[in-house]
Formats: structure tokens, sequence, C-alpha cells
């Protein structure tokens, strides 16, 4: 009896060791006494209030099971969102409406702030005025906290718009915001689109059974074969010590990880998708083939759907988004480049920090008509740059969202102008940083020059092809298909090397890996290694290659197969279930490989 209990006590405590991911035995057994509990309860037809205060509950027990007594923090933002929402839908004046929604939005963050940045604040401080400060206390990210914070965010602001109505009971309310599929890695859900399944009956088809399942086995596919093989077997191990390597192991473990950071994030969704579907709600999707993207608009329409949608609703539009850019646009662009410029100390980023100054002031006294132009760009720079810092609290983060947003705005003006210009832009391009690379040997200044001397090599060549032709069409959107992978993928420079590290040492260890990876992918390179890197690493590359090819199916393609898994008799399902299971064991690596955005 006593074994009983401490076994009790131990499945009921929260152990760091064994959180409930979703490639553990542990999540789905949990699922499957969840998953118990709700078919006896939809099947009774009880009230859907109690439907939704036992997932509630389960949402909760799963949040305590991950983060442990950070589930009260959890408890904290919902109840403070649902007496808000209420406060804000009663007969009161606008005024009150407006602070009720503004003191909504300040706790929430002032809660985000102290949790993620607090180390990111102090490094900043102690840059900026030579100091050496430090927290009382060590600070622990609580799992999801940027997930369910953005969620109440939006509710509160969604309520004070009036483009949904308050949700009048706490345990639907509680429900809504701790959905355990989705909670501590996303798809951020929106209030429009989750709060009215609250009071939808239980519904699951036979094929909505098969899609569900489908999709889960799609994404333990992804997860396990693709992210945690091509961690463990290649990417890490160049991240780890980016100067034991060769520039093409470099260059290959960025692109490599590309796939490695997307087989994960939208394996963890797929899975989510899935599991909700069981129960009979419906997640928006958070992925549309990312690597098909011909350029980085188009990559971001399709990269973390739920997120670019929040920032473009919540931050972009309120900035001014097309039309304009007020004074908070100038000011929050001010104060990101004035912070960069404190913590590095370089002359040369201060320099050019003030000449971009001088640049836009200039051209909005000059040129009044630019105006407009100038503040969409400023806003989207700010939404990129805001985007990167809500991944983490490094500079290597703002960062990567920066070179984002550059890329963002290189596609905007490239689509205004003409094939000359484009070719005269690539020429010159070339001849500066060959010129420069010359005078400093700086390897950042051989890989833009290399850059380069590619693309104006391809956009040459692609201009002299005839331009109606079907072949050059292909030609072409394979082409731009890869630049834009490629410029993606070394963004990620910065974001993998801010990835899985302790707050307080973030900056300076993720800058030092960041310099070393550029250092190596821009020295010489032996081109006579190639084939034996690619031989001695061959299932990596091999899995790498085949989840590309996969990836770049038609979605019409994709979407029969789900249909066909769908159609199967449940024997043969339940039969490819346990070929999957036997063929995933034989992946799983040793060490427990947790999902990368349960950092953010």
């Amino acid at each position: 009896m006593n074994d009983l209990l401490q076994y009790l006590a131990r499945l009921l405590s929260f152990d760091s060791d064994h959180p409930l991911l979703f490639t553990q035995i542990h999540f789905w057994v949990f699922f499957l006494l969840v998953y118990c509990g709700f078919a006896l309860i939809v099947t009774r037809r009880w009230r859907l209030t109690v439907r939704n205060a036992y997932l509630f509950a389960v949402s909760l027990f799963f949040y305590y099971k991950t983060s442990g007594l950070f589930v009260l923090l959890l408890v904290f933002s919902t109840l403070l969102g649902f007496a808000l929402g209420i406060g804000m839908d009663r007969p009161v004046p606008q005024r009150r409406r407006r602070a009720l929604m503004v003191a909504g939005v300040t706790v929430n963050l002032l809660v985000l702030a102290f949790f993620k940045y607090a180390y990111f604040f102090t490094d900043l401080f102690n840059a900026t005025f030579r100091t050496d400060h430090q927290l009382a206390m060590h600070i622990v990210l609580p799992v999801g906290i940027s997930f369910f914070t953005f969620q109440n965010i939006s509710y509160i602001v969604d309520v004070y718009r009036r483009r949904i109505a308050h949700v009048g009971n706490a345990l639907d309310f509680g429900f809504y915001t701790s959905f355990f599929p989705q909670l501590v890695a996303g798809p951020i859900l929106r209030a429009d689109q989750f709060v009215p399944q609250l009071y939808k009956p239980f519904f699951l088809s036979r094929r909505q059974f098969g899609i569900a399942l489908f999709w889960i086995m799609g994404g333990l596919v992804k997860k396990i074969v693709l992210s945690d093989y091509l961690a463990v077997n290649f990417v890490d191990r160049v991240f780890d010590n980016p100067t034991l390597y060769t520039p093409f192991e470099n260059f290959a473990a960025l692109m490599l990880y590309s796939l490695q950071v997307y087989a994960d994030f939208s394996g963890y969704t797929d899975i989510a998708i899935g599991v909700a579907m069981l129960m009979g709600f419906h997640l928006p999707l958070n992925f549309n083939s990312p690597y098909k993207a011909q350029n980085p608009t188009d990559f971001w329409r399709r990269w973390h759907i739920s997120l670019s949608h929040w920032l473009r609703d919540y931050l972009y539009i309120p900035l001014g988004g097309n039309r304009s850019a007020g004074a908070l646009s100038y000011v929050l662009l001010a104060l990101i480049l004035a912070a960069a410029a404190f913590r590095l100390h370089s002359t040369a980023f201060t320099l050019g920090v003030l000449a971009l100054a001088a640049a836009i002031g200039l051209r909005w006294l000059l040129q009044p008509s630019h105006r407009r132009t100038m503040g969409t760009n400023i806003n989207n720079m700010d939404t990129m740059l805001l985007g990167g810092l809500w991944h983490g609290a490094s500079f290597n983060f703002i960062t990567w969202g920066g070179l984002n947003g550059l890329g963002i705005l290189a596609h905007k003006w490239w689509r205004r102008q003409g094939w000359i210009a484009h070719l005269l832009t690539l020429a010159l391009l070339l001849a500066a940083t060959s010129l420069l690379h010359a005078a400093t040997g700086s390897p950042l200044l051989s890989m833009l020059r290399f850059a380069a001397a590619v693309c104006l090599a391809g956009y040459t060549l692609l201009h002299l092809l005839p331009q109606r032709s079907i072949v050059t069409a292909a030609l072409r959107t394979a082409w731009f298909t890869l630049l834009t992978f490629v410029f993606i993928s070394f963004t990620r420079l910065f974001f993998r090397s801010g990835s899985n590290l302790d707050p307080a040492e973030a900056n300076e260890v993720a800058w030092r890996t960041a310099s070393q990876m550029v250092g190596q992918i821009g020295s010489h390179w032996d081109l006579a290694q190639v084939p034996q890197i690619v031989a001695h690493y061959q299932a990596p590359f091999l899995l790498f290659a085949a989840g590309m090819a996969l990836h770049w199916l038609p979605a019409r393609l994709k979407r029969r197969c789900r249909l066909a898994f769908a159609s199967l008799p449940l024997w043969a399902m339940a039969l490819m279930a346990v070929v999957l299971v036997l063929l995933l064991y034989q992946f799983i690596t040793a060490d427990l490989q947790p999902f990368i955005y349960f950092q953010f």
C-alpha cells in the first residue's frame, strides 16, 4: 500500500526530469486517461460547461506537470483576463474601458518582462553604465509564458474593440486560456477563433478521426525522425564548437538547422492540431510550407502564422501599418538601435546608426511624398525587431529579427525596380564588397561578396533565357525559392546561437558562437573535402534531402494523402500506427530533445 501511495505521489507531483512532452510515453498515457474521462462526459451529453471545466482542470494539471508552481502564474493571468473582460463589457464610460484595457495589457507585459527580460535589461544597464549589478535571485522562465500572455492580451484588446463579447463563465474562459495541446508552444489562439467553439457540442466524424490521427503521426515523424536526429547527429555538434569544423560543415549546419527547427515546431503544432481535433476542437494552421516561399515577405506569411497575424493586428497596425508612422514608431526604432549601440560599444555601429538617423531625417524633410512609404518601412522594422525580441532576451534574437526586416524591405524595394536596376544594384554590391574585403579581409564581407557574385550570375542567366518559356518560369521559381531558403537559414545563425542558453549568459555566448561560425563560413573553402564530409555524414544529409523533398511536394498531393489515410479501415490505421511507433523507436535518442519553442 505504501508503495502504491508513493507511486501515486510521484505521478501527481512535478518532476522537471519527466515533463509531459508529446514525444514521451507519459504524455500519451495522460492523454488516454483524459480522453476516457472526456468520452464519458460527451457521451452522456452533460452540459458543455462540465466538459469545459473538466478540460480546464486537466489543462492546469498538464501545465503543473510541465512547469510546477508556475501554474499559479497561469491562473493569475486567467483571472485577470476574465475580470477585465467583464469590466469592459459593462455599460461604463469609454474612458474607463480604455483604462481597463491599458491596465490589462500593461500587467501582462510587465509579468512577461520580469520573467523573460530581467537578465536582458540588467545586462543592458551594466553595458551602458559600465557597472556590474547582478540580480538578487535566479529567475526561471516559465514554459510557454509568451504564448499564453499574448493570448490573454489578444482577448483583452478584442473585447475592448468589441470584436467579441466577453466570456461570462470563469471555467469556460479558463479552458480557452489553458487548453493543453497548444498551451506551451502554440499556436497562439485568438479569442474570435476559439471562443465560439466553447459552446459547440462535441462532434467527430470517422474521417475527422483519421485526419487527426494522420496529423499526430506526421508530427511525431517530423519531431523524432527529422528534428531530433538532425540535431543530435550533426547540427548540435557544429554549433557547440564551430571552429572544429570546416567552412562547408558550418554552412551545412545552418541549412540542416532550418529543416530541424521547422520539423520541430511544425511537428509540435501538427500533434496539437490532431489531439485537439480528437476532442472536437479545431486549432488554426500555423505553417503553410514556408520553404516554398520565393521571398522573405511570403516566408513570413507561411511561417508561424499565428504569431505573424498577432504581430500584424496588435503591433504593426496600431503603429500605423501601411498608412503612416507616428512618433511612437520612430521612438521604438531609436530606442532599439541606441540600446544595441550601448551594448556593443562599437564605434562603427554607432556611426552607422547616426548615419541612418541622418538619412531618415533628411529624406523625411526633403521628400514629403515619400513619408508614407518611410512610415510603412519603419513600422515593418519595428515589428520584426520586437518579434525577434519576443523570441528571446538576447541581441542575437534582435539581430535575427532585424535581418528578416531588412530582407522584407529589400524585397519591397526590389519588386518596384526594373531588371536594369536589379543588375546594377548587384554589380555595385559585388564591387563594394570586393573592395572592402580586399581592404579588411573580413569573413563577413567574403560571404557577402560571394553571395553578390552568385546572385548577379544567376539573375543575369535568367534574363538571357526566353522569358515566356515554361522552363524559364520553373527555373525562376526554383532560383528565388533557393535564395530565400539560404537567406532565411543564414539569419537563423543568430537565432540558433541564442537558443537553449540561460538568459544570464545568452548575449555573450550566443554572439561568440555566431561570430565563430561567420569566421568559419567566410574563410577559405576546400571543395575537395566536400564529398568526404557528405559521405561521412551520409545519414543526416540523406534525411535532409528527403525532408526537403517531402516539404516541397504540392499541397494538393499532401491533402490527398491525408484523406486517403482517413478513408482506410480502422484496422489498417491501427496497423500503420503500430508500424510507425516501431520505426520511431529506432530514431529515439538517448537524451530527451525538448521542443525548441518551449523556451519562448
